[in-house]
């Protein structure tokens, strides 16, 4: 019996990838209004002109016949399934997972089904499936998969500055003042992912600045607790991301990939965001 890995649209994990290793992917959906669009039928540069037409849309967690068609079809082969999902305090994709898998194993009673919150989002979750996927293609078993995806957890961190505050200020996750004092003495938080939650690493006068002692961050932890892989995270800003990218090079001799984050997370912080999703050696967090 084989373990197979499902996850969700907002770990932004590359196509080439998934198919490498076999994921299977539930999608996210935003809602403008009386209209819902899948995140995977969307791309950002279509997305955020709809954003500004619109208003901002509403984000759910995948449908529970979504779920429920992937994890049946999984244990109907025989196999086990892994499923690693954003976190339960952003979406309810982890809750609804939980309630599927009691609804798959009301007629399937010995299927083997482990629901995992990855506590946040983005390449971190990505890297937690990506660590699943290896030790699942590996032949581990179900317990040992969960265990890969849970260790990799404890080392991983992704860090995020937004361009501007706007995009927080209307999604409800900073105050209007706090915006408008921000921009006007162009002040960008570091943001980070902790406990499940986003929070505030540091504050930094400019963006450019804060790209910088993002950099520095990610040299201290990695001076710390060695490097295992690392991304480069970006919302229609190409160029920087791959300047982001070069200077990384430089410090470390790694070539990171370079990666969208799509509209469900990306619709909080805006086009111009830019990021580092990397995990360690040792483990940072117990």
């Amino acid at each position: 019996m084989a373990v197979q890995i499902l996850t969700d649209s907002t770990s932004y994990l590359p196509e080439a990838t998934r198919n490498e290793f076999n994921i299977r992917s539930v999608s996210l959906n935003l809602t403008f209004g009386t209209d819902s669009i899948r995140e995977v039928d969307i791309d950002n540069q279509t997305f955020y002109p709809m954003m500004s037409a619109k208003g901002i849309p509403i984000s759910s967690q995948p449908s529970i016949g979504e779920l429920y068609h992937e994890m049946k079809s999984v244990v109907e082969t025989g196999d086990s399934i892994c499923c690693i999902f954003l976190s339960a305090e952003m979406s309810g994709t982890f809750s609804t997972g939980q309630i599927v898998k009691a609804m798959v194993l009301e007629k399937h009673k010995d299927a083997q089904i482990e629901i995992i919150d990855s506590r946040s989002n983005c390449m971190q979750l990505g890297f937690a499936v990506l660590l699943a996927a290896r030790a699942a293609q590996a032949g581990e078993s179900l317990e040992q998969v969960k265990e890969a995806a849970l260790d990799n957890i404890r080392k991983s961190r992704f860090i995020f500055i937004p361009d501007n505050l706007e995009y927080l200020k209307k999604g409800g996750r900073i105050g209007g003042a706090s915006a408008l004092i921000g921009n006007l003495f162009k002040i960008i938080p570091i943001l980070t992912v902790e406990n499940g939650k986003t929070n505030i690493l540091m504050k930094v006068r400019t963006k450019s600045n804060a790209v910088l002692a993002m950099v520095d961050k990610m040299m201290q932890d990695i001076k710390e607790y060695g490097l295992g892989e690392i991304i480069v995270h970006h919302i229609n800003c190409q160029t920087e991301a791959r300047d982001l990218a070069r200077v990384i090079k430089e410090k470390i001799n790694v070539d990171p990939e370079v990666l969208d984050i799509g509209p469900v997370i990306g619709l909080h912080v805006g086009p111009g965001a830019i990021g580092i999703a990397y995990y360690t050696k040792m483990p940072m967090r117990s």
